[in-house]
């Protein structure tokens, strides 16, 4: 710490009681009260070195033997001036950061100029403090004592001084010097801090974020004006919004016990601080959200989520939650499901999760997603279908999935409303889900706890899922899921039927070109290679394909009886079939099988019409 030592007299003020005496040997005629503190001392050390005090002793009546003078309003209070005393009578005194802005402050008080004494005590003390703002300990010592003098300090701008000191040193890592040890004197002038007493001022910090529990020990007040002077000298925002990460999870007990499994910190920040009250806190997360810089993604998303949950929790201001629920929209894809599952603490409490608030930032999300959304949206995601997984998701089809998960886990509740279930799942266009497993989940879950919705509500929420994306193990399931409605049900039978016919047709062709073409064996390796990866004979390849095929009958013809099981007669199955406008082909024997696709030749355009009319089927 930077201390300074002035004066040459050895001690001469001890204390008794409350008082203050002074052992010169001559009796003291001026009694000063600040407080429950008293001074028993002289006029004229007094009065030589401040025009303030001469000017009130002139006013004082001489009734008494010893005058009184109350000095409540002196800044710095008792404390400060001891300092203020001991100066005037020449005894030695220290200068540190703890205490020079109060003593600053007590000296422009009582006017100690350099007209009442050359080196007086407002020069001193201005010295001193442009020797501490070299300092980064002491620049955040001396800027947290200005709170006890803050109107003073804030008149004299050491507040502004300190807090653009520290904005500089934390741009720029090499203004930041090492603090001085307490048990050494400092010399009176910054020009010789660099070589004092042989030790060489070296930077103390590394990484960009050294400073961040430095400044959290700082109160909100002047906190909030380090942000304001960071942003002001163009801090980089994702620096900014690393401390008031750091800042909100050490002062804010609710957040921090959300985040404690992110955080090796937050154990240490419980044990130092004492819990603030609920107000506090309330206070403290809507400047912190204030504050935060508007860029998108500065912020981790599940820090943003935990201080929604946070503001819900301690009623914080509508604007306030607003805020947040907007910043998270944005970066939604970025969003666990976990942190996501909201508690419904609102007055009504219709749900036990928070339903309406991701409705909210889902369609924020929406809205900023919008423009990134272009026509060639469709043709991206069934590109990324075909290539499989090996392409990273992009953030709408990163979201769909994650809604799709957070339906999953609201759908048990009761209370949830089909309406509201729709209108979250619906959100999502159909063309950004590569599969509609998760939804099917969704749904099923809801039916099963939901399950007096009538026929038509059942219809209605199957709508929002296309059975066209189902993968193998869904259609199964689905085929023999008793809540499903009776029409879907045909629909991923259909379906899963038209799949089949395309595949059979897609690989008969394969093969057919390659018994044709024998001398292209190696342009279809997959086809034509068996595990060895040693050449096949076409033959050989054809004929495995023809068992292929006959699997698929088989796995056909399971599905479909598995459907029959659930019809009380054939005619009321035929009846359905021709309602829905379809029909199912019969099986032909698997001898022929090949010979007969071979004849049909069943071109890409026949495969389109099915499909055309499974869409009407739908």
């Amino acid at each position: 710490m930077a201390c300074m030592k002035l004066g040459s007299k050895s001690e001469m003020f001890y204390l008794y009681g409350q008082s203050w005496l002074c052992s010169t040997g001559l009796p003291s005629d001026i009694l000063i009260e600040i407080g429950d503190t008293s001074f028993h001392l002289h006029k004229f050390p007094l009065i030589s070195r401040s025009k303030e005090l001469e000017t009130l002793m002139k006013g004082i009546s001489s009734e008494h033997e010893k005058s009184v003078l109350e000095l409540n309003d002196l800044p710095g209070g008792a404390k400060a001036f001891l300092l203020v005393a001991k100066f005037c009578y020449g005894v030695k005194m220290e200068l540190s950061a703890s205490n020079v802005v109060g003593l600053r402050c007590a000296a422009e008080y009582l006017q100690m100029t350099e007209n009442y004494g050359e080196g007086n005590l407002i020069m001193q003390t201005e010295n001193f403090l442009n020797h501490v703002f070299g300092y980064w300990t002491d620049t955040l010592d001396a800027l947290k004592t200005c709170e006890e003098v803050l109107p003073f300090a804030e008149e004299l701008h050491i507040v502004s001084r300190s807090i653009n000191s520290l904005v500089l040193k934390v741009a720029d890592q090499s203004l930041v010097n090492l603090p001085v040890s307490s048990g050494q004197s400092v010399v009176q002038s910054p020009e010789d801090a660099e070589v004092w007493n042989g030790i060489s001022l070296t930077p103390k910090t590394s990484g960009e974020d050294w400073w961040l529990d430095d400044v959290s020990s700082l109160s909100l007040p002047l906190y909030k004006r380090f942000i304001q002077g960071a942003s002001v000298r163009n801090m980089r925002p994702k620096r900014i919004a690393g401390s008031l990460v750091y800042y909100a999870k050490k002062h804010i007990p609710l957040l921090g016990s959300q985040t404690s499994s992110q955080n090796g910190n937050s154990s240490s920040f419980k044990s130092s601080l004492s819990t603030p009250s609920e107000a506090d806190q309330r206070n403290l997360i809507q400047e912190i959200v204030e504050l935060l810089p508007n860029e998108k993604g500065i912020a981790p998303t599940k820090f943003l989520l935990g201080c929604l949950r946070t503001a819900m929790a301690l009623y914080a201001s509508s604007s306030c939650c607003s805020s947040l629920e907007k910043r998270i929209g944005s970066q939604l894809d970025e969003a666990d499901l976990e942190d996501l599952l909201i508690p419904n603490i609102g007055y009504s409490m219709e749900t036990v999760h928070d339903v309406d608030c991701v409705q909210r930032m889902l369609d924020h999300f929406m809205i900023v997603e919008h423009d990134l959304i272009d026509i060639t949206s469709n043709d991206t995601e069934e590109e990324r279908r075909i290539v499989g997984s090996s392409q990273p998701l992009s953030p709408m089809a990163k979201v769909a999935n994650l809604i799709d998960s957070y339906l999953a886990e609201v759908a048990p509740d009761v209370n949830v409303k089909l309406p509201k279930f729709q209108s979250l799942a619906s959100v999502i266009p159909d063309h950004v889900r590569t599969l509609d497993d998760g939804l099917y989940r969704a749904i099923d879950i809801y039916l099963k706890t939901h399950h007096w919705l009538t026929d038509s509500e059942k219809e209605q929420i199957c709508r929002i899922m296309n059975c066209q994306k189902l993968s193998l193990e869904a259609s199964t399931h689905a085929a023999q899921n008793e809540r499903l409605p009776l029409r879907v049900v045909v629909q991923v039978l259909f379906f899963e039927q038209l799949k089949l016919r395309t595949s059979v047709a897609g690989w008969f062709f394969a093969s057919s070109d390659n018994v044709e073409n024998s001398q292209h064996l190696n342009a279809n390796l997959p086809l034509i290679r068996n595990d060895g990866n040693t050449p096949q004979n076409p033959v050989v390849a054809f004929d495995n394909m023809k068992e292929r095929v006959a699997e698929l009958e088989k796995e056909y013809l399971r599905m479909k009886q598995d459907l029959e099981k659930m019809m009380k007669s054939k005619g009321s199955w035929n009846l359905l079939l021709k309602k829905l406008g379809c029909k199912l082909v019969p099986k032909p024997s698997n001898a022929n099988v090949a010979e007969s696709c071979r004849k049909s030749k069943i071109s890409p355009a026949t495969a389109a019409q099915m499909e055309e009319k499974a869409v009407e089927v739908k």
